[in-house]
């Protein structure tokens, strides 16, 4: 990675959160060192502790970043369906991509969820998952009352069902390390779950 010396400190922080999710891609996070944060970005582990603290505080800004960055992209994905069932597709594919792009989120974000104890980090996890599934059932509820999708159309298991769909997904690439597979699975896997929910593709 290229030295960044001179940056802004909000730049640097985002630098900062880049470079854990890179280095999570290939490593466990929970065995990330300040040190090695340090050494990707190739500064000092005092310069990175001016913008951070402490590492917990490392991981807070991981959290948020996350969501900022997959809320873009399921703002932008919504906004290109031609339906509202377009829209849910587009969102399961964007989800996708945004795994296959940066697969150390989720490594990151399985890892805050199983820690013990309570963290920012983990609030901030538990708290983009909520959004997330409010979001869904926002949704799912707009295509029921619209005719796309049955009446009595369970819309909070529905929410579940699609996030876990993505999950399942992402713990098989994480056991085989082939993330780009995702991309190839994902059309096929979320017509199933559209057929599942009463939709019709």
């Amino acid at each position: 990675m290229v030295a960044r010396q001179n940056l802004p400190a909000a730049q640097r922080r985002e630098v900062t959160v880049e470079a854990v999710v890179d280095l999570a891609a290939t490593r466990n996070p929970a065995e990330i060192t300040t040190g090695q944060i340090a050494e990707h970005m190739q500064l000092t582990q005092g310069a990175l502790f001016r913008h951070f603290p402490t590492k917990d505080a490392v991981w807070d800004a991981v959290m948020v970043w996350t969501a900022d960055q997959l809320t873009r992209r399921l703002d932008q994905a919504e906004a290109r369906g031609s339906s509202p069932l377009s829209a849910l597709e587009q969102m399961f594919l964007a989800h996708v991509d945004f795994v296959v792009a940066r697969p150390g989120v989720p490594r990151i974000l399985f890892g805050e969820l199983q820690r013990t104890g309570d963290t920012a980090a983990k609030r901030s996890a538990r708290a983009l998952i909520n959004g997330y599934r409010t979001r869904l059932v926002k949704l799912l509820h707009h295509c029921s009352t619209n005719g796309h999708l049955p009446a009595d159309l369970d819309t909070e298991a529905a929410a579940t069902l699609f996030v876990g769909t993505i999950q399942g997904l992402v713990m098989q690439a994480m056991m085989t390390g082939d993330f780009p597979a995702m991309r190839a699975m994902a059309g096929r896997v979320f017509r199933i779950y559209l057929k599942g929910i009463g939709g019709r593709p």
